[in-house]
């Protein structure tokens, strides 16, 4: 799912191993200053400033500590003292019963901003392109997938992605711990989002660890069903739509994009013993898993790649009309994103389909080309 949005590395702290977004968050939240200084203020959260900057220069008082670890027995440390008490006038000004400090919470969602621009490959377009309002729930929603494919790809901990599920309880239960999560809260509370995307995409994380490969495209999509399609859902309920229908179109897009990355990773998916590819498509074309280990691009695997790249882009045309059924912000995001993906299926036939000599790759001008296709309220073709 994840590599909707960006490619990352793996990590000690419970983040990725990104030590300087965590240095930043931790130096900037363990200030401690005189307490004669004034209490932090309310900071705008805007996901696009310095948090490092912001905080130090605001904070008094001990801070709220670094991010949590996590243990070797996937369990987390108790949460270090809150900067702000809670039953201060400025806190009980700036949050409802129950909720973050408005310091503390401003300290979260810059920790995911720091840490989704940290990995940016895929993420930049898109997030310039979404109101700059919305963008710091987007990084928190990206934060707390980031973490848990971590987790999954690089690490390969059940434990650990059961303890982060216990992290997402307890913010659904207006008791958050880690800074991801305390952002995260506030989100899922601001626009009412429901628990279940994010049990499914940890649904899909956990069966990577058990990966046995896909009999059918039916079989992928359903994988689809948990890795991606909660991605597009989400951004929908940021934008107020919870409808089945656009639901079902975004579900059509996300898999689409899903496939295509798949496609442009066949061979970065062989080095970890995946095959993505359906059995059932390989047979059809007289391809076998000894075939693709051996990373030659034969007639064969050619035209099996021409197979899955029409049924990807099938996929996206379709959800694309998602576009004419929302707002002008979101339309120009699901442009974005659907051109994005069709420019992927695009870079593998311009390469012939040998994704065995290099991985197709997305060039400035195919960037620019979804942009502006983008700003103009086209898909490109």
């Amino acid at each position: 799912m994840i590599r909707l949005f960006a490619y990352a590395k793996r990590g000690e702290y419970i983040v990725t191993k990104s030590s300087k977004v965590i240095r930043r968050f931790s130096e900037s939240l363990s200030v401690a200053g005189d307490r004669a200084g004034a209490l932090l203020k309310p900071l705008l959260v805007q996901g696009e400033v310095d948090a490092g900057r912001r905080l130090a220069e605001a904070a008094s008082g001990e801070g709220i500590g670094s991010p949590h670890r996590i243990c070797d027995d996937g369990n987390l440390p108790s949460p270090r003292a809150k900067a702000i008490p809670r039953d201060t006038p400025a806190a009980a000004e700036a949050a409802p019963a129950g909720a973050s400090s408005s310091a503390e919470l401003a300290a979260a969602y810059a920790f995911c901003g720091d840490l989704a621009r940290s990995h940016y490959e895929n993420f930049t377009v898109a997030s310039w392109l979404m109101p700059r309002a919305m963008r710091p729930h987007m990084h928190a929603i990206y934060a707390y997938a980031r973490i848990a494919d971590d987790y999954a790809d690089e690490e390969r901990s059940r434990a650990k992605l059961d303890a982060w599920e216990t992290e997402l309880d307890l913010a659904f239960r207006g008791a958050p711990r880690h800074p991801v999560m305390v952002a995260l809260a506030d989100t899922v509370q601001r626009f009412d989002i429901p628990r279940e995307p994010f049990v499914d995409l940890l649904t899909a994380f956990r069966s990577d660890l058990d990966f046995q490969g896909y009999d059918t495209l039916a079989d992928l999509l359903e994988y689809s069903r948990c890795s991606a399609n909660p991605v597009g859902r989400l951004v929908l309920y940021l934008f107020g739509y919870r409808d089945a229908e656009r639901q079902g179109l975004s579900d059509l897009v996300c898999s689409g994009l899903q496939l295509a990355n798949f496609w442009q990773d066949v061979a970065v998916d062989l080095t970890k013993d995946r095959i993505y590819i359906p059995r059932e498509d390989m047979a059809r074309f007289g391809v076998t898993a000894a075939d693709l280990r051996a990373a030659r691009a034969t007639p064969a695997f050619v035209a099996l790649m021409r197979y899955e790249i029409a049924c990807a882009r099938d996929l996206i045309r379709r959800g694309a009309e998602l576009h004419r059924m929302v707002d002008a912000r979101l339309s120009r995001d699901v442009l974005m994103f659907a051109g994005g993906g069709l420019a992927i299926l695009r870079a593998i036939e311009r390469i012939g389909c040998d994704v065995f000599a290099r991985r197709p790759q997305l060039t400035k001008l195919d960037y620019l080309r979804a942009g502006w296709n983008a700003w103009r309220g086209r898909l490109a073709a």
